[in-house]
């Protein structure tokens, strides 16, 4: 097993253990909701302090139950997990067609001369032309010779 194969395994491992730890352990058992969000918590707390405090603000929806709640933010973490692998992929594609354009390029080059030049040191018009329709992309466009 590769390095990078064990340290993802372990971090796997970590992540599964942050998820299931709590529920195994039986932590949040004392209270009525255990695993209720920062926002409700602070709610609570304010609450406790001023009864009669009166939010600035009220939600554009509110969902019928926690469960509901709790699956929208699912989804759009979701969703954010989706943007962020798609960028790095994405990233790393660029990435890496660079480097094989950039280590294809000095072979290239060499192939290209060798293609131009024929067995009896005649040039080849047919490699030519076609290596200078690419340079240029007006000769390249179809329908033009």
């Amino acid at each position: 097993m590769s390095r990078n194969t064990k340290i993802n395994a372990l971090l796997l491992l970590v992540v599964v253990a942050l998820a299931v730890l709590p529920l195994a352990l039986g932590l949040g058992d004392h209270k009525e909701e255990p695993f209720t969000g920062a926002d409700a918590e602070a709610e609570t707390a304010i609450t406790e302090i001023d009864p009669d405090y009166e939010p600035w603000f009220s939600p554009l929806y509110e969902p019928p139950s926690g469960e509901i709640e709790s699956a929208l933010f699912a989804v759009q973490a979701a969703l954010g997990a989706g943007v962020l692998a798609y960028y790095f992929g994405l990233r790393r594609g660029r990435r890496q067609g660079e480097l094989r354009v950039r280590s294809g390029a000095g072979a290239q080059d060499t192939a290209d001369t060798a293609d131009t030049v024929g067995p009896e040191g005649a040039e080849n018009t047919e490699s030519a032309a076609g290596t200078e329709r690419a340079a240029d992309p007006e000769k390249s466009a179809p329908g033009r010779v």
